[in-house]
């Protein structure tokens, strides 16, 4: 594993008390998705235990007496997120829940800071450095990668009218069912989250996966007020669909959307779609990010009725312990855990799901 190269310096600043600087590089780099923004070190802290680190170039020729106007300090920082738990061991991510991770700022930065990073993984004695990048990054440390998913867009139009009309009629259909059943689309931020969590817990279970902390989805509603809002999708008062979006700077992302098997035939998940995709359009959003699917599996033939395109999702390792695939659930490794776990009493997975989760990258 290469030490850190040349006579660049690489810093370790706090990113809770530097939240204020990071915030200032991610406005200043341009990057587009809510997901990237540095606050999600905070979010992971206080909702998961993570241990955020962020790794840092300084800005040359700037004194230590910033102004108000100042540059930030850095040109370029990776932020990651220690993951620990007694089962599975221990790990370095950019960035756990989220779909996206990597270096933010000066491009010319990438190789020093994962240099760092690796040297960080042999310190802290993780199984791997896990980078979600979109694209590969060449670099002698990162010898493993995982391309078996892609990110699927859809590009928007200007209006809703426009959306619609581009749609297939089996799609419009399934949209117009759960129209004439009678379902309300509500939005919200934490009013909502109760509901929210009661359907994605639910799904979970049935997917056979340990649900994230209701924290979670707290803390990111607190932390983007204006850009994190919630969608539930409501029968005779009932929620039978909920989702999550993040709007960022002309993309709007759905991190975590539920709905529930048993009324699949009311056809909850597509109406909440649709109005996912206006309430992107609606706030003038050029492209709407569905997140990761396996090419050919349910959810990207999902995603690709509504129009939805591929592109490349990279996550690239600086292995040290072990294989990726002990740790992906598509290996078979875990097909035992889970069926057994979709046989669980869903308040008994809202009980230990958030504590095993913790633990997983």
């Amino acid at each position: 594993m290469p030490d850190s190269a040349g006579p660049i310096a690489v810093t370790l600043p706090d990113p809770i008390a530097a939240a204020a600087e990071l915030e200032q590089l991610f406005q200043q780099c341009g990057e587009v998705l809510l997901s990237r923004h540095p606050g999600w070190l905070g979010i992971l802290k206080a909702s998961l235990g993570h241990r955020p680190i962020c790794i840092a170039i300084p800005n040359e020729g700037l004194s230590d007496a910033r102004q108000a106007d100042s540059p930030p300090p850095w040109s370029a920082v990776l932020p990651l997120a220690l993951v620990r738990g007694p089962i599975f061991g221990r790990f370095l991510v950019s960035l756990p829940y989220v779909n996206y991770g990597g270096t933010l700022g000066d491009g010319k930065a990438t190789a020093p800071l994962i240099d760092r990073a690796a040297a960080l993984a042999d310190s802290l004695g993780v199984r791997y450095l896990e980078l979600r990048h979109e694209e590969a990054v060449e670099h002698p440390a990162l010898s493993a990668r995982l391309t078996s998913k892609v990110h699927m867009r859809l590009d928007l139009p200007g209006s809703t009218d426009a959306l619609w009309r581009a749609f297939s009629p089996k799609v419009r259909n399934q949209v117009r069912k759960g129209e004439k059943l009678g379902l309300t689309v509500h939005w919200g931020g934490e009013t909502l989250l109760r509901e929210f969590y009661a359907v994605f817990c639910r799904n979970m279970r049935d997917l056979g996966t340990p649900v994230y902390p209701r924290s979670l989805f707290a803390q990111i509603l607190r932390c983007f007020p204006g850009e994190a809002e919630l969608c539930v999708v409501r029968r005779d008062g009932r929620a039978l669909a909920s989702g999550l979006l993040l709007h960022g700077r002309g993309v709007t992302e759905v991190p975590s959307a539920a709905s529930l098997r048993p009324f699949h035939w009311t056809n909850a998940n597509m109406l909440m779609y649709w109005h996912l995709l206006c309430r992107a359009v609606e706030r003038g959003q050029g492209m709407f990010d569905f997140g990761r699917s396996t090419v050919g599996g349910p959810t990207y033939r999902f995603k690709r009725q509504w129009g939805a395109r591929e592109f490349p999702a990279v996550w690239q390792y600086y292995l040290r312990q072990g294989e990726i695939s002990d740790m992906r659930p598509e290996g078979g490794k875990y097909r035992l855990f889970i069926a057994a776990w979709r046989r669980l009493p869903v308040f008994f997975t809202r009980l230990i799901g958030p504590w095993i989760v913790r633990g997983i990258p």
